[in-house]
């Protein structure tokens, strides 16, 4: 009954595989907004004011970071919890592939949603009329909350890693 069980579970991380396909179709709903806005770039380059376009181009640095950012939670997590990947030579591998561990993958996405919380901050600035300042405050406070979160969950994972080396190493057992 046990070996069922564990059988059972164990198998089981398959039913994560569709949730990382869904994510592939996410990134491509990115895609067609990211083309969408270039697009308006383009038609309206010559009408548009300097900050307009500005805050229109931090807008699409803003989806090719959270694209970057769904294809490596898409394909780390897949290779970390499903299955790892064999292109066998048919394709470029990309070079963090298969070497970004679960905890390397929580410190890219908190600096992933630093920048990206950095841009919309950026933004709020470059429209700072239109900005109450109770809610550019808030804003700030939010950024920095980011900021503070993937600070201490690097320092949490650097004490991890020191404190797990010397317990590795330690023969006295």
């Amino acid at each position: 009954m046990e070996k069922i069980f564990e059988r059972l579970m164990y198998r089981s991380r398959w039913v994560l595989a569709p949730i990382y396909l869904g994510l592939s179709l996410a990134v491509l709903a990115l895609a067609v907004k990211f083309f969408q806005e270039v697009i308006h770039l383009l038609f309206h380059a010559w009408d548009m004011k300097e900050a307009d376009m500005i805050l229109l181009v931090l807008s699409l640095i803003d989806i090719a970071m959270v694209g970057g950012l769904l294809v490596m939670v898409m394909m780390s997590g897949y290779e970390n919890f499903v299955s790892q990947i064999n292109l066998d030579g048919e394709e470029e591998k990309l070079a963090w592939l298969g070497k970004m561990d679960s905890s390397s993958l929580k410190a890219k996405i908190a600096a992933s949603i630093v920048a990206i919380s950095s841009i919309h901050l950026l933004k709020k600035f470059m429209d700072i009329q239109e900005v109450d300042n109770e809610k550019l405050k808030w804003y700030v406070i939010i950024h920095l909350t980011f900021v503070a979160s993937a600070f201490a969950m690097g320092a949490l994972d650097r004490i991890n890693h020191t404190v797990k080396k010397p317990a590795l190493n330690d023969d006295t057992n």
